[in-house]
């Protein structure tokens, strides 16, 4: 059996990499370990229930838009999406709530009750990072392979927008007075798993996207668009294998030439890794040749942080309470410093709930709602034990909840699933468990990041978080239309070649 592509994971990358090479009518085969596709963007479902196990919050559908449309179909009209107003409700540890807002004026008085002095800021805020963004696509959406990419005219422009010698909090502070409405446009940098105060002032465009360009909730959850894309898929001559772990990969060289999986031996021309990163090399590429991302430099890498998850299947429901919510710790900045460099579980930790079923009716069943809850901690460590904290740490939650208006919630549990950093690590093979891969610091982005066309293998891409550009679905889908066309000039040249 043979393949033009072979695709390693069916999570939002390789699906969309997966629905640019089969339109352009590649033999492709993609391999899922799980029994349903969709990988972090899978779906958990019970007793009725249904939850997304990891993205809940859909942002800047313009990238996938066009995948859809590159291949001929429409996002909007294939799954059914709602636009959310507020796009949250933030609750301050230290005193006060925001309901944020894409509404400008709206959103000026709300910043109003709680910083007067903050609110004229919000506009200039806006205003400079939709210029911030124009400057920067054009390097979301090339690949990064040396220094030399550097050099581009558009990249050298973008320089004195983007001001990468600044962190996100400190380009913060230079619009906001009040350290909460600081807080208030940089949470979002947990998107990446990451301190605001240590992730570069260019992310301050991921609030800015959702202030522009909307929240959405997909009907049925985010797993809703995976399972969607995997329709397309197929629809384009792609085949999906589930339950399908790949154990071992062949080499000539460098170069992989099979994959083998408990029932079958795929030989293919090119491969695209979707799976973790980390975790893939240290399972299925030999140490001894890998150059560069070998073990020991991989484990020296600085990590993203991981997530303690709560799905809550609860007997009726909170409409009072956003469909999402994110509690912000008292003391912020030492809620940080506990999840990155003490690596300890807080006393009070931030944590962010989605209350999905005020919107969708279709997440429960009848008389019942669902809730899921996210506390951002470290990854794996000597310092936590989840054998034996994991129940004292889901307490803190519980009574965390109760901060957003959420009472009375014990007794009306009626399914309950925990994952844990050590089950993101041994469950979800995720490299020491962090849950956004690699960390997005200046010395492990663009080219210092592992390489869309992977530098240490031949006809080896990768896509997903741990790739350029990164974390989060937009620029997951992103990191597919890159390789995919990066394979393709590859296909390209050798054709040509050959013709020679």
């Amino acid at each position: 059996m043979k393949s033009d592509v072979a695709i390693i994971g069916a999570g939002p990358g390789g699906l969309a990499a997966a629905m640019l090479l089969g339109h352009a009518g590649l033999k492709v085969t993609l391999l899922e370990r799980q029994s349903v596709v969709g990988g972090r963007t899978s779906p958990i479902e019970a007793n009725g229930f249904r939850f997304d196990t990891g993205p809940t919050f859909f942002l800047y559908p313009r990238v996938l838009e066009d995948i859809y449309a590159q291949v001929g179909r429409n996002l909007f009209e294939e799954v059914k999406m709602t636009q959310l107003d507020p796009l949250y409700r933030l609750v301050f540890g230290a005193g006060g709530q925001l309901d944020a807002t894409s509404d400008l004026p709206r959103m000026e008085r709300e910043i109003a009750k709680i910083s007067p002095t903050d609110a004229g800021a919000f506009q200039k805020y806006i205003d400079n990072n939709r210029v911030k963004l124009k400057k920067f696509r054009p390097i979301l959406e090339k690949p990064f392979s040396g220094v030399l990419d550097y050099l581009d005219p558009q990249v050298i422009a973008s320089a004195m927008h983007l001001r990468p010698w600044r962190s996100l909090g400190q380009e913060l502070e230079s619009y906001f007075s009040d350290p909460r409405m600081v807080i208030a446009f940089s949470f979002q940098s947990k998107y990446l798993g990451m301190s605001p105060f240590k992730c570069p002032s260019l992310f301050s465009i991921l609030a800015f996207l959702e202030y522009e360009h909307g929240v959405w909730h997909p009907e049925g959850g985010c797993s809703a668009v995976t399972a969607n894309m995997a329709e397309v898929c197929r629809d384009l001559g792609v085949e999906i294998l589930l339950d399908e772990e790949v154990q071992s990969l062949e080499f000539e060289g460098k170069r992989p030439t099979s994959l083998t999986t408990k029932n079958r031996n795929l030989e293919f021309d090119q491969l695209v890794i979707n799976a973790d990163f980390a975790r893939a090399m240290e399972n299925l590429v030999p140490d001894h040749i890998r150059d560069k991302w070998n073990n020991e430099t991989l484990e020296k890498k600085k990590y993203s942080c991981s997530t303690f998850m709560m799905y809550l299947g609860i007997e009726g429901s909170f409409p009072d309470v956003a469909h999402h919510t994110i509690y912000i710790a008292k003391d912020y900045q030492k809620n940080l410093r506990e999840i990155e460099d003490l690596r300890v579980l807080s006393e009070d930790p931030s944590i962010y709930v989605q209350n999905a079923s005020i919107t969708d009716k279709s997440l429960a069943p009848q008389g019942h709602s669902t809730l899921y809850v996210l506390a951002p901690v470290t990854h794996t460590t000597e310092n936590v034990d989840w054998e034996t904290q994991t129940e004292s740490f889901r307490q803190r939650c519980l009574t965390q909840l109760e901060k957003i208006g959420i009472t009375n919630l014990r007794d009306r549990i009626r399914f309950e699933k925990i994952i844990t950093p050590q089950d993101w690590d041994h469950g979800y093979q995720l490299y020491k468990g962090a849950t956004f891969n690699l960390a997005h610091n200046l010395g492990q982005m663009l080219h210092r990041r592992p390489h869309n066309r992977f530098e240490d293998l031949d006809s080896v891409f990768l896509v997903g978080g741990g790739t350029h550009p990164g974390s989060g679905l937009p620029v997951i889908f992103e990191s597919a239309r890159i390789s995919a066309k990066l394979m393709m000039k590859d296909r390209k040249r050798k054709r040509m070649a050959a013709v020679r």
